[in-house]
Order: C-alpha cells, then structure tokens, then sequence
C-alpha cells in the first residue's frame, strides 16, 4: 500500500510520564541509535510536558533540555528529533536553543480551544525553519466543526502539521474520521494522530487515521506513555506491515529493542486510567481530584465521572469541591485510589 504515513515514536517524550521524566542521556542515545538504525525517521525526546517544564512543580527531569538535545544532535544522523513545547511552560528563547540544536521539528501543544495562544511560538519557530506541528490537545471536547475552524488558524499562523490529540483515550474511529472529513472540506495540510490507550482503542484509532491518510501516528515502545500509555509502536508496525502499509522495519530487531531497553519501564493499567478514558478526563488534573476526594471521602471515579459533565477542558477547584459534596462518602474508595503513578502538571 502507498502511503505517506511515518510512524512518530514517542517512548522519550511521553514515555518519561512513566518513570517520573527520569530517562538518562545514555538511555536515549541507546533507544534513539536503535530506532534510527531500524528505519524510524521521527524521534520525540525531553520531558513529557516538552521544553522548559523541568521544574519542582512539574517533575525535574534527569537533564536538561539542553543536554537531552545535545545527545541527540551527537548521537543521531539521519532521523529527525523534536521536542514538544507548551505555550505557557516554554518560552520563546526555548526555541532558539532547540533550534541551535538542530531540531527537525517542533510539537506546540494547546487545549483545542486555545490555539490562538499558539500564534507566536509557531512563529518563531518557522523563523528558524523547523517543521511545526500543531498538537490540538483535548480534541474530542469539541466538534469537528469547530476543530476544523481552529485548524485554519494554525494555517494562518504557519504551522505545517495538525495533529488530532486523544488526550484521555476516550475517542471512537468515528470521531476521528469526522474531523477527518471536516478538515478536509477547507484543506489539505498534513495531519498526524496522538493516541492513548485508556479504552484500548489506540492501535484501532492509529489505523483509522492511517487508512484515512494521516501522515504521521504517534506510538511509543510498550506503548509507554502517561495514563494507560500510547499506540505500540511495536504492534501497529507489525499490523501496518501486515496490512499492505510500506513499512520497512525488521520485525525481530524493533522486538529485541523494545524488550532490552523499555520493557522493563513499561507500566499497567488501572480502574483510575480506564475512568479517565470513560470520562475524557485529563491525567494532568488527577491531583484535584485526589486532594477533593480524600477531603470528602467521596469515590474518585465517580467525582471524575461528574466533574467531566461539567467541564472536560479545564479544571475549577471550586466548582469540583461543590460537586464532592453532593456525593455519598464511600469507604472503599481508598482501595482504587492510588495516584502515586501520575506525574505530570502541564494543565498549571
């Protein structure tokens, strides 16, 4: 099958949510060298919440970011490497640094209907000549209308990518492929996927992109990523292959990798991962709903099923307090209340 799609392999960018931002420069230069060596030709590093987030409030990663890139411009010859970066969290010298460093592209991350405030960092970046993608977080909690509408605005302001994000793996192949066609009525640019596996429903979702014509998925070894992780990239490069896509991966070899290096991370899912994809509720406010459910001692998974008919966006302290107190005190709550796997603080 023809096909312009590539596979964006994520392990060391979303997958340091798993071990708290914590992947070493020697763990990168291994992983990233093998993937390269394995054909892959887009590489996503650095902290999880992208350029300048390392900090006490948002976990301090291993390195920097400087020195996360530095390795990489060392380490790689021919594959592309980015950074994520979140208007807000990084800066606009952030990008002149990365750029300095030879990225070949750069994700801008927004809420999906906050994308105006992507504007200037897209901007500087295309003054540095690097491929921008747009990386529309929370996309289910609009319509494919609206999406379509935002995407003329990154358009505007120059970005050359817009990905559909499944921020809590909450969304059906059905809404993807209805942004899909919405999009398309208004135009052509490239597209990529994003999603989480909360549902189980990320490799479905990744081959309804890909066979709509997405060029870029995201995946990630062991599908390691925040929540209940990302896309395989191991199983969606064995299924593309066997689906006729053109994929030239050495099946054996991306297997070895993935068990020498990454499976010993690899992280499970739980009943708190599950909700948030039943729900469409954000990892990232998961501390709100520890601190308020243990001051009433209410059911998280039931104060995340009712604060997300409120707001599947942003997180009001106030308004979840309220909404705790209209519920029943539940003693076994505590029994599924473990949070202590969940790093991550890029909602603020």
């Amino acid at each position: 099958m023809e096909t312009k799609m590539k596979i964006m392999d994520v392990t060391l960018r979303d997958g340091s949510y798993a071990n708290n931002f914590q992947f070493s420069c020697a763990e990168q230069r291994v992983i990233t060298s093998s993937l390269e060596q394995l054909g892959f030709e887009y590489i996503e590093i650095g902290h999880g919440m992208g350029l300048g987030a390392s900090s006490p409030k948002n976990g301090v990663a291993l390195h920097t970011d400087e020195e996360y890139l530095q390795m990489a411009q060392k380490s790689l010859k021919k594959a592309k490497y980015g950074m994520f970066c979140i208007p807000g969290i990084a800066s606009l010298e952030d990008i002149d640094m990365a750029a300095e460093y030879g990225v070949g592209f750069l994700r801008i991350g927004t809420n999906v209907n906050e994308i105006r405030s992507s504007q200037p960092y897209i901007e500087r970046a295309k003054k540095h000549g690097i491929h921008v993608m747009t990386n529309y977080m929370k996309s289910y909690a609009v319509t494919p209308e609206y999406f379509a509408q935002q995407v003329k605005l990154s358009i505007e302001y120059g970005a050359d990518t817009v990905y559909v994000v499944d921020s809590a793996g909450s969304m059906m192949p059905e809404q993807i492929e209805a942004i899909y066609h919405e999009i398309r009525k208004h135009t052509d640019i490239s597209l990529g996927f994003h999603g989480h596996d909360n549902l189980g429903m990320a490799l479905w979702n990744s081959f309804k992109a890909a066979e709509l014509g997405f060029e870029f998925i995201d995946c990630s070894l062991q599908g390691m990523g925040r929540s209940s992780g990302n896309t395989s990239t191991e199983l969606f490069t064995i299924c593309a292959k066997k689906r006729g896509f053109d994929i030239d991966v050495d099946t054996l070899k991306l297997l070895e990798v993935s068990k020498k290096y990454v499976y010993p991370m690899a992280s499970k899912m739980n009943a708190i991962d599950t909700m948030c994809g039943v729900t469409g509720f954000h990892t990232s406010y998961l501390r709100a709903i520890h601190k308020i459910a243990g001051k009433y001692g209410v059911n998280p998974l039931l104060l995340m099923e009712k604060y997300t008919q409120y707001d599947q966006i942003n997180m009001d302290i106030e308004m979840l307090d309220k909404i705790a107190r209209t519920l029943p005190e539940d003693e076994e709550s505590v029994r599924i209340a473990d949070f202590s796997g969940y790093f991550g603080n890029e909602q603020g």
